[in-house]
């Protein structure tokens, strides 16, 4: 009887989570487009999983939970209360800027609005495990004829959201 249970649940969908990395310094603009992208994940019913921080982190964040989105941060540290308030779930690792690895794979795909070198390496690890990234004014990389780049770009948050949301599922399939 009880396996019968567990299999059950084993066959109950899974929110799709995407994450959202970016700088915590940003300018204004990378700002409201984190929030925005927040807002329409979650409008979408995908949970937000980010580095848990201030900037981008935080204003993702809190975007989600302005439309009572799911937010996760894998922080750096060990404390829970370094995590922005908007943060349902921090998941403390102790690693610095090792988690950045976590971050990128418990989403289905990744947003990266703008930012510095964490977001650089996150995009990079992202893409070297075939997790697919979508680029809001982030970096820009070269593309090598032995090895494509795969970062697509999107002009705004719905089509940074909605590209993110199409790979993820068709990563899914």
């Amino acid at each position: 009887m009880v396996d019968d249970a567990l299999n059950i649940e084993a066959l109950k969908p899974r929110t799709l989570i995407i994450s959202v990395i970016g700088g915590a310094d940003p300018p204004k603009h990378a700002i409201d487009m984190a929030y925005s992208v927040g807002q329409l994940l979650a409008k979408k019913g995908v949970a937000v999983v980010c580095g848990g921080l201030r900037g981008v982190m935080e204003a993702v964040c809190r975007g989600a939970k302005s439309e009572g989105g799911i937010t996760i941060g894998i922080l750096p540290g060990n404390d829970p209360n370094l995590s922005n308030e908007f943060i349902d779930f921090p998941i403390m690792t102790g690693m610095g800027y090792a988690r950045n690895i976590i971050v990128v794979k418990t989403g289905r795909a990744v947003i990266a609005i703008d930012g510095a070198y964490g977001t650089l390496s996150e995009i990079g690890h992202a893409l070297g495990d075939g997790i697919p990234v979508i680029g809001l004014e982030t970096w820009k990389l070269p593309e090598r004829s032995d090895l494509p780049i795969g970062l697509q770009i999107a002009s705004s948050p719905s089509e940074a959201v909605n590209k993110a949301i199409d790979a993820a599922l068709a990563r899914s399939n």
